[in-house]
Parts: structure tokens; C-alpha cells; sequence
């Protein structure tokens, strides 16, 4: 008699570990999106430090959705490079084709975690293609990033949401104004030990 397949269940610890480690096998540094995030926010907050814009790349990578986005595009272009799709769409995901907007559909998962902010940084970054996001363009390097271009790009958008969010936040406190911050980081770590998804 044939042992009984064990129910699905899901290991949030290994998506966020293998969501991390594909970020660093493709050659994405958590510190060069963070770079992105101080390009975006550092004007409306020139106080803004490097370790705030590490800190909410980190947050922002710690939603199950976004881990789900950024494996899912890291899988299509892997797949794409080994040439491993079905050929009209392996011809569409290894030249970047401009009509072909998943990848584009994929990144606006992210960007939307953190509010409709999102959309207007997230445009931003996509059309000036800074730091990082110019190296994952580069169409010379045979590796194709055809999704994980958008993925970084709308991660450093979502970041960039979330500090808009806190520093108004903030704002309302120095002020005393009547205020319901989105979050508390004290209860967002105590809902993360509890086992429940940080916002």
C-alpha cells in the first residue's frame, strides 16, 4: 500500500530564504535597491539615511506577495535563458519585447502593496533607469532580466511608498494631530514572532 501524499503546506521561511538567494545568484544587492530608494525619496526627505532605505527594501521584501512576484519573474528568466519556453514567448521574454506587458503586470503586484504612491515612483525609475536597473538592461551580457529589471524597480518603488507613508506619519505626531499610522514597527515585530506577516 502506497504511503498517503502529505497535504501542501506552506514554508514561508524557505520562499523567504530562496527569495533572497535568487536576488544574489542573479547579482541584485539589497544595498543597490536601497540606492534607488534614497534616488527617489532623498529630495522630500533630505534627512533620509542609507540605513532607512535598507531597512524598507528589507520590509518590503518581507511580504509574502512580493517574495511570490520576485521568484516567479527570477523562474521566467532563468527558464528564458536556458531557453526552456515555449518559442513564441521565449522570443518575447529574450528580446524584451515592448509589447509584451507581464512583466510590467507582474512588478505592479509589488508597487501596489504599499498604495497607488507606488505607480508614480515606480514610472519614474522604469523610464531613467538608474544604477542597478541600467546594468539588468544591458542586453550584451547574455543573461536576460526581463522581469527582474521590473521586480527591482517596483521594489524600490514599494520602499519608497512605505517611508512616504511613515515620514507623514511622523509628521502628524510632531504636530499632534489626530493620526492612525498604517503600522507600528513595534507591532509590526511583535505580529512577525506571533507568525504573521510584517507590513
Amino acid at each position: 500500500m502506497a504511503d498517503a501524499k502529505m497535504p501542501y503546506s506552506l514554508n514561508s521561511k524557505a520562499v523567504a530564504e530562496a527569495t533572497r538567494s535568487w536576488l544574489h545568484k542573479r547579482g541584485v544587492t539589497i544595498l543597490e535597491i536601497a540606492e534607488l530608494v534614497m534616488l527617489l525619496q532623498q529630495r522630500y526627505y533630505p534627512n533620509l539615511t542609507m540605513d532607512e532605505c535598507v531597512h524598507n527594501v528589507e520590509m518590503v521584501l518581507s511580504k509574502r506577495e512580493v517574495q511570490n512576484a520576485v521568484l516567479t519573474g527570477i523562474q521566467l528568466d532563468v527558464l528564458a535563458e536556458e531557453r526552456k519556453l515555449f518559442p513564441q514567448l521565449q522570443d518575447m521574454i529574450e528580446h524584451d519585447e515592448g509589447l509584451y506587458g507581464v512583466d510590467e503586470i507582474l512588478a505592479f503586484s509589488i508597487v501596489n502593496v504599499y498604495g497607488s504612491i507606488g505607480f508614480t515612483n515606480y514610472g519614474y525609475v522604469d523610464k531613467l533607469k538608474p544604477g542597478v536597473l541600467e546594468r539588468l538592461n544591458n542586453k550584451n551580457t547574455g543573461e536576460i532580466h526581463t522581469f527582474l529589471d521590473d521586480i527591482v524597480g517596483a521594489v524600490a518603488a514599494a520602499a519608497s511608498s512605505r517611508i512616504a507613508h511613515r515620514k507623514q506619519a511622523e509628521r502628524e505626531q510632531e504636530l499632534g494631530l489626530p493620526h492612525a499610522p498604517e503600522d507600528v514597527e513595534e507591532a509590526a515585530k511583535k505580529r512577525t514572532i506571533a507568525g504573521e506577516e510584517p507590513e
